[in-house]
């Protein structure tokens, strides 16, 4: 299936590794341009060269921390009229509420509420004026179905899904669509802190609480981030210009409600 977004441009937030990554590749293999940005230039590079040799398609790199001011102008300088945005930032620590400070509460609302909507604010206006435009946000399926331990990650995550809400139903009239992606437990650095902060906290192996969480999953594992990559390049086609202001949760079917 052609997607129809060959020659578009795309940046990608936190895109060296995990589903960012995934997201990169396989807007690449639609012959998508393709800006990626993250905060360590090794993996970042590595993961460009990757794109280039398997896509041939034209690969730009910034290493900077988008969820600062600093960071979100270096990018935007570098991709400065994308025709698809996908916001994406490492998620907060796990723990215990009683343990976390305002700073904490402030940190985990601008990276994972506050830089998107700045970015999204950087760029829906010339998305209008060209009459094109897909928004993806990695959010979480928490956003749902709240994870105890991820309690920084459930607030703010459900505070951009608010906003999207309005916004989306106001640009989809100029084929400017807006839609969050809530992954559940995919293959990714990330699980494996969660993982790793459960086992400590249940007194268990990272192992044995990896196969607990596996055979709880109705699909008996844990998602491929190419799986992921695949949904999000979907939702930024030119087929997809009538769904906006939609949470596809895509989590092996663990969220267990019927809407």
């Amino acid at each position: 299936m052609d997607l129809g977004i060959r020659g578009r441009r795309a940046l990608v937030c936190a895109s060296s590794k995990g589903l960012g990554r995934a997201c990169a590749f396989s807007l690449a293999r639609e012959g998508v341009e393709v800006t990626l940005v993250a905060r360590t230039p090794g993996p970042l590079e590595g993961t460009a060269e990757e794109i280039r040799a398997a896509t041939g398609v034209r690969v730009t790199t910034v290493a900077a921390d988008i969820t600062t001011a600093s960071g979100r102008r270096a990018a935007l300088a570098a991709c400065p009229e994308p025709d698809i945005l996908v916001n994406n930032a490492g998620g907060p620590p796990p723990g215990d509420f009683r343990d976390w400070t305002r700073e904490d509460w402030i940190a985990a609302l601008e990276a994972n509420m506050l830089t998107p909507i700045e970015l999204i604010k950087a760029t829906v206006d010339g998305m209008i004026a060209r009459r094109f435009g897909r928004i993806v946000n990695i959010t979480s399926s928490a956003v749902k179905a709240p994870i105890d331990v991820l309690g920084l990650s459930n607030g703010a995550r459900a505070g951009l899904t608010g906003f999207v809400a309005g916004l989306a139903r106001k640009t989809v009239r100029h084929n400017v669509t807006i839609n969050n992606l809530l992954p559940g437990p995919f293959e990714t650095e990330r699980l494996q802190a969660t993982l790793a902060h459960t086992a400590k906290v249940a007194g268990k192996s990272v192992e044995e609480v990896r196969e607990e969480r596996m055979r709880a999953n109705p699909a008996g594992r844990f998602g491929d981030p190419w799986e992921f990559g695949e949904l999000c390049a979907y939702l930024c086609s030119a087929q997809a210009g009538y769904i906006t202001g939609q949470n596809i949760l895509i989590d092996g079917g663990a969220y267990p409600g019927t809407f």
